[in-house]
This record gives C-alpha cells, structure tokens and sequence, in this order.
C-alpha cells in the first residue's frame, strides 16, 4: 500500500540495483522506507489532529535543543549510562527527529543539521576499533556491545532517509560510504556469530542492514537481510520470523523482550511492504507480526508487561516500540482497538502511519481493547507450553492470573518452569522478581545485568515454583534446559477458569503437574485462587514450593519461630544465599494461614500440605552492594518426600481505608480448607464460615470430553473435563 504512493511511480528495480558502490545522483535520493508524500509539507495542518501536533511540538522542542547545544561526536569510551554512550544515544534520536521533521516541515536547517552531524559520524567512524569498555557481549564501535550499535542504525538510517535527497551528491556519497555501509558491513559480514543468530540483537542487525541496503539501493545486503550472510534462508529476518514466533505470536524470550525485538521486526517490515510489496511480509506465517503486536498488548496489566524471564517491572506500553508497533498495526489493520491502545498511551509517531492514527483518533474511532482470558502457545510449532492468561474482567483493577508454562527463553530465560503471578485491585500481589539490573545506570556495572541475574534472579527458588533438593531446575544452565512443559489444559471461561500443566525433565526423576484455578464467588470482590501441585519423584528428596508476594505480613495463623537477633540465610548457593529467614512453623491442619496487606485489601494464603514447614523470609541477603530488592516470601517445605501435593488457596478480602480509618473484611471468609485423593481425583474443599462449601474436583485425565463422577453428601455429581465445582451444604463426601 505504501509503495503504491511513492511519487513518481518509482519502479522497485531501480531501487535495488544500483551497484554497490556507485555515486549516488539525484533522481534516487527520494525516500523509501515510508511515504514520504504523506507527511511532508503538512505543519500547521495536523493541528486537527492533536495526538499529532503533540509529537510534532515534542520532537522539535528536543530536536530544537539539540542544535542549539550543537553537534557532539565523541570518541567512545563509556559503557551504559556513561557520558558518550548516552551522547550517541542522543545523537540517533536527534538524526531521526530532524529527518521527521524536515519532511514535515519542510524546513532545511532540520536536514542541514543532519548533514553535519552525519558527516561528524563520517569523520569519526572510520577510524573506530572495538568499544573500549567492551564485556563479555559482542563489542560494538559506537557502543560497548554491538546490540546498540545496530540500533544507532535502526534509527540513523530512517533519518538519513528523509534527508538524502535534499543533500548534496558529494556529501550523499561520503555518508553512503563512510557511515552507514560501513556499518552495515561491520554488522553483517564484520559480526557474523551476532548478525546469523535466533536472537534479538540479530533481529536488530538484520533491520538496520536491510533498511541501509533499501535506502543505498543495495540489494545485497536487503537479501542478506531477510536471509542470512549466505542468502540460504538458514538465519536472516525471515528466518526470525519462523523461530522466534509462535503461531499465536508469543515471542521466544518473553514479554519484556518481545517489547524490545517488535520494533526492528515491525519496522523493517513496513520497509519491506513499501519497497517489495510482492513480498507480502505482513501476511507472512498467517500475518505473525500482526498477531505479535496484539499479542505484546496482551502480556499486560495495567499497560505493564508481566515480568518474565529478564524483565525490568517497570517497562510499559508507554515505550517508543509500542508507540511505533501500534500505529503501524493501525495502518496495516484500520482495527479501532489499536486506537483505544495509542489513547492510553497518549503518544505516536511522526511517521504517515502515526498520521493515520492521530486523525483516526480525532475522528472518535477508537474501542476499547478486547483484554481477555487466553493461551499464548510458545515455540514456533506452538508445542512448547506457553502462557495462560486468565482475566476476571477488561479493566485494569480486574484480577489476572498468569501461569507460565513455556520454552526456556533461550539466554534471557529464567529456570522458573510452571511459575505463577498474579495481579489483583490494579497492583501485583503475588510477584516475579524479573531482572537484576539497572538499566543504564552507570554506577550499577554500567547497566548491565549484576552478577546476582545469575546468583539469584535466574535461580528457580526466586521464583514461585518447585524446587528440589536446593538446586535450581537444569542446573541452571540455559543450553542444557531442552525440555518444555505440556500444556495439558486451559479455560478462560465461565465460573471456573483454569490452567493445568505438566513439567519432566527438570529435576532428573522428577515430574510435576500444576493445576492454577481461578474461583470466582458470590460477594466477592475477586476471585479465589486454588494452587495444587503435585509431584512425583524417583527417590526422597527436600521439595520446596516458595511464594514471593507485595505487601506487609499482618497475621499467620500458627504459631512463629521468629529469628529477632539474628538473621540466618536459608542455603549456601542456587539463590538460596540470597535469602533471609524470619521466622519459621509449622501449621496444623486447621490453622495453615499467613495473611498480609497491599494497598488496602488483605490476602491470605492457606495450605493443606501435610507436614509442611512454613518459612517466612525476605530476599537480599548477602549483597555487599545492595544490588537486590527487599521482597518478602513465603516457602512451603517438605522434607523427605518423595511423593508429594503442595495444596494452596491465596483469598483476597477485605478494605482498609486509611483515610477514614476503617478496616472491613479483615477476617477471613474461609473456615477451613482440606484436601484429600479420591482415585485419580483431587477434591478441596473449601469450608465458609456460613457452614456452607465449595467443594473443586481436579481430575488426573485432562481430557476435555471426558466425564467423571464423585460422591458427594451421598449424591453422586458428574462432570466433564479436567475441572469440576460444586457448591455443598457441607463438605464431607465419598467417591466412586
């Protein structure tokens, strides 16, 4: 489509066949990677369309302040977070606000400045060895890993683009030579390992160098691009596209990184669809960059992404991925819930798709966005687990529970297999530690990931699932963790909403099932959640089943062994160091309940593990530097087990209003909570405190279709699928 508006009629063979090196003249300076002709010249018009005009005053007011500082081209020595990292930083925004703009505006002090800064850049550049402050990454030259270098082109290239064909040839050619082939050739050729990978950064690289071969007519490095150094289709953007993709979108590393990969893989897309059409790239693999961008929407509460693998918490649509990730879904699709998304964000881009957003928006075009209960496949077949999303309701105070049950994540990826979070009144109750880092903050190890990713933050007892005889799931090491969960069953419908997996291979000898349901219940503000977890070992071992969650401990309802003048650490190594023990009991049947408080309701948690002993902690120990965050968490520990059931219910109730200085609800409506095994079923019970209960039936088989049937007070009841709820005068009852 965007092709199709390129003045002139431009053929694409004349775009792609210029040889390598030739002066660039100019009847093929014009740009391409966008429709120019839609944006330029407009100024004062987009005053109709105020989420334009915003982003059009916010670009010229930071482009405006960078020419007044003036050009600044240093030598780099710094790693993240220092003074010449954050300057070329600064200065690839710079260039491509300044190419916007000049098409926009059509004011020439915009591409003068590019000019000059681009020929500062051809100065500099040639010159340049391996980045000084270079770690164990793949260095770069303006950067100290070659990641941010490929974004520095991503980025510098567009707003070459818009510039190009107001240069003069001679400077056209100088940086055509000595900037961006030069670095699109250290980016392919000159960085093979990184540029022929199934990663992020190859995502990346393969972007900048495609989109600089669009803009110099270099069809070598487009087809190096989209398929690999030696053009085989064996790595390359397309390639990406089949591996790192799942057939519902979900992409291989995670939310936080999907969020940071869709914008190299939805921009140069939209190169490709402007400059071969024939190609078709948005409709490729069942149209997966489309599904991408929605499903990157979906991995949200609250506009934030759930925190998997290494993630950084506070990282939301609010980001310039999603920014540019909507506005061409938009363009491509015209679906009116991508607008209610832009709303939200209260941002576009300066490119014609952001155009279409904005004037859709002015126009009242937006719905909301269909937030709603799903299962995200992982793998590129989809048969690698995946994630299970279960929403009590579309707004951002509605419960979501998250189980994940995916792929490793590859070296980003967390040894958390069958973990679990949950949101609940607009805040995250029961938690996922993410990352160890401080984005490019200089003083924590240039912003790099801490030592403690991987002393903890990686480690399986960081997170909220199984862990066996102190040792973290594949012996923490990512390129040994092979083996994927089965999702056995999900449903994001009706009263009982609910995911069951199945996890072997983590632990040798060691299977275990999670079954996660979501109850909603008459009067209650939010639903219940059951948590039942059963495992199967080959010999007797020391399971533990931790719970990390937000809030401040009120209440348990056994008695403590508290640790008040000493602080003991829970283990010597696999994150366990990182831990300190506060106190620690052991709950009879009736009493198994630790309640605390966050932001005004109160949550508790209640086990019907046999022979658990609770330890109640906080992480944060032995770090010298201070590099993790205070959490608090609850651990469920049996020892000598070889076959176990780790049963859980987590209620929330309750209100404290600080204000008027009330508190309802801070008892729990729960009376009792059991468990016991009836054949190949599972039956908790939950006792209310009206003598009434709600009595959940987990079957061994998870087959949808099949019918079971349980006694119950006498009476038999029957139901279908993995999954039954009955509500019971009283909670005795038999099986047959």
């Amino acid at each position: 489509m965007i092709a199709r508006t390129f003045l002139l009629g431009v053929a694409l063979a004349a775009m792609t066949t210029l040889p390598a090196h030739a002066a660039p003249s100019a009847d093929d300076a014009h740009p391409v990677l966008t429709n120019a002709a839609a944006i330029s010249g407009l100024g004062a018009q987009t005053e109709g369309y105020p989420l334009f005009t915003a982003e059009l005053t916010r670009m010229r007011k930071s482009v405006d302040a960078a020419m007044k500082a003036g050009i600044d081209v240093p030598v780099p020595k710094d790693p993240g977070g220092g003074a010449t990292h954050e300057q070329h930083k600064r200065n690839y925004m710079a260039l491509y606000g300044a190419g916007m703009l000049y098409r926009i505006t059509g004011d020439k002090r915009y591409a003068d400045f590019a000019r000059d800064m681009l020929l500062a850049y051809a100065k500099l550049y040639p010159g340049l060895g391996p980045h000084p402050a270079a770690a164990n990454e793949a260095a770069g030259r303006l950067f100290w890993q070659s990641l941010n270098d490929s974004v520095w082109l991503v980025y510098g290239i567009q707003g070459y683009d818009a510039v190009r064909d107001a240069l003069p040839p001679q400077d056209r050619k100088m940086i055509d030579e000595q900037v961006f082939r030069r670095m699109a050739t250290f980016l392919s050729t000159g960085s093979p390992k990184v540029f022929d990978r199934i990663h992020n950064h190859a995502t990346w690289a393969n972007a900048g160098v495609g989109m600089t071969g669009y803009v110099l007519r270099d069809q070598d490095l487009v087809d190096k691009a989209l398929k690999g150094l030696d053009k085989s289709g064996k790595a390359g953007f397309l390639r990406q596209l089949d591996l790192l993709f799942s057939p519902d979108g979900y992409y291989a590393e995670g939310p936080y990184y999907q969020r940071y990969a869709l914008q190299p893989f939805v921009i140069f897309a939209a190169a490709i669809d402007a400059n071969e059409p024939q190609r078709r790239i948005f409709e490729y693999r069942d149209a997966v960059v489309l599904k991408a961008i929605r499903t990157s929407i979906q991995s949200t509460y609250g506009g934030y992404f759930f925190p998997f693998n290494d993630a950084m918490p506070d990282k939301s649509l609010k980001t310039e991925e999603l920014y540019q990730a909507v506005a061409i879904g938009y363009a491509k699709t015209h679906d009116p819930a991508l607008l209610s998304i832009a709303q939200w964000q209260g941002r576009t881009v300066l490119t014609p798709q952001g155009l279409e957003v904005a004037r859709a928006l002015a126009a009242g075009k937006a719905k909301p966005f269909p937030f709603t209960s799903l299962l995200l496949r992982d793998g590129p077949d989809g048969n690698d687990g995946g994630i299970a999303v279960l929403r009590d309701g579309p707004g951002t105070k509605d419960q979501v529970l998250v189980a994940k049950n995916t792929a490793q994540g590859m070296g980003h990826g967390h040894f958390d297999r069958l973990n679990w979070i949950l949101y609940d009144n607009g805040r995250a109750i029961v938690t996922d530690y993410g990352a160890a880092r401080f984005l490019n903050i200089e003083a924590k190890d240039g912003g790099r990931y801490l030592p403690e990713n991987e002393s903890w933050a990686k480690q399986t007892v960081a997170h909220n699932t199984l862990v066996v005889d102190e040792t973290s799931q594949f012996g923490a090491n990512w390129k040994s963790a092979t083996a994927t969960p089965h999702q056995l069953w999900f449903s994001g419908d009706g009263q009982i909403r609910g995911s069951i997996a199945e996890m072997a291979g983590a632990y040798p000898g060691v299977t275990f099932r999670r079954a996660l349901v979501q109850l909603s219940v008459k009067g209650a503000k939010s639903p219940l959640v059951l948590d039942l977890l059963r495992v199967n070992g080959s010999k007797a071992a020391r399971y533990d089943l931790p719970l990390h969650y937000a809030g401040h401990l009120i209440d348990t309802g056994f008695a403590l062994k508290s640790n008040v003048t000493t602080r003991p650490v829970l283990g010597q190594a696999n994150g366990y160091q990182h831990l300190w023990v506060d106190a620690t009991g052991t709950p009879a049947p009736d009493n198994g309940v630790v309640t605390w408080i966050e932001d005004g309701r109160f949550y508790s948690y209640r086990v019907a593990t046999p022979g658990v002993t609770m330890v109640l902690g906080e992480s944060g120990a032995n770090d010298p530097r201070f590099n993790l965050r205070r959490e608090p968490f609850i651990l469920q520990r049996l020892d000598g087990a070889r076959d176990a059931a780790f049963v859980s219910l987590l209620e929330p109730h309750g209100r404290y209003d600080a204000a008027a200085e009330t508190t309802t609800g801070s008892e729990s409506a729960v009376r009792s909570f059991t468990h016991r095994r009836e054949g190949d079923v599972d039956v908790l019970t939950i006792g209310w405190r009206n003598a009434a209960a709600t009595v959940v039936a987990i079957a061994e088989d998870t087959d949808p279709a099949h019918a079971h049937t349980l006694v119950l007070n006498g009476k038999a009841q029957s139901w279908k699928g993995p999954v039954g709820r009955f509500e019971m005068p009283k909670p005795e009852g038999k099986s047959r």
